[in-house]
């Protein structure tokens, strides 16, 4: 091919690249929230085993504020929030506050050892086959969901949080009990 015909190709596969890169960018920036759950709609219901190989389901804490927390060790903003949310639910369990940190299918091993070098005591729950995560319909991580003692959706918080931004909204969540 002749220099003028390669740059040619090259325009035109730039252009390409360039067309489909802006796509996926606007699909991601303007997706529609629609099927999302929204403030004041009951959060999708799910049974995810814990650590300890019990069944957990969101409906065993009705009654109670919840906080529902995915997560990954892979996630920076994960790990920096994971111990606030320790401090948070030593704080106000008594008040009834729970804290269900879902982790998104990491290994056993890999979960076992970031829990325990943590010293985590709140619920970790295992989305194994990430259907829980697929239904909440997560768009990045950490996620985190605060739920409302009647298990309606107080707010939704996507990112990492700082330990008086979940202080903040826990308070909002035990002053709804």
């Amino acid at each position: 091919m002749k220099g003028s015909a390669r740059k040619t190709v090259q325009i035109i596969i730039f252009l390409g690249v360039l067309l489909l890169g802006g796509y996926a960018v606007s699909k991601t920036l303007f997706a529609s929230n629609e099927g999302f759950t929204k403030v004041g709609d009951k959060p999708p219901e799910f049974t995810l085993t814990a650590l300890d190989g019990s069944t957990v389901s969101l409906s065993d804490y009705e009654g109670k504020p919840v906080v529902v927390n995915f997560w990954g060790s892979f996630c920076p903003p994960c790990v920096r929030e994971m111990p606030e949310f320790q401090r948070q639910y030593d704080k106000w369990k008594n008040e009834g506050l729970e804290i269900l940190a879902i982790n998104l299918s990491e290994d056993d091993l890999t979960v076992n050892s970031f829990v325990e070098g943590r010293n985590l005591t709140y619920p970790i729950l295992r989305d194994v086959g990430r259907e829980t995560e697929k239904r909440y319909r997560l768009r990045s991580y950490p996620t985190t969901f605060f739920i409302r003692p009647d298990g309606t959706l107080e707010e939704v918080f996507e990112g990492g949080m700082t330990e008086a931004d979940i202080e903040e909204r826990v308070l909002k969540l035990i002053k709804t009990s």
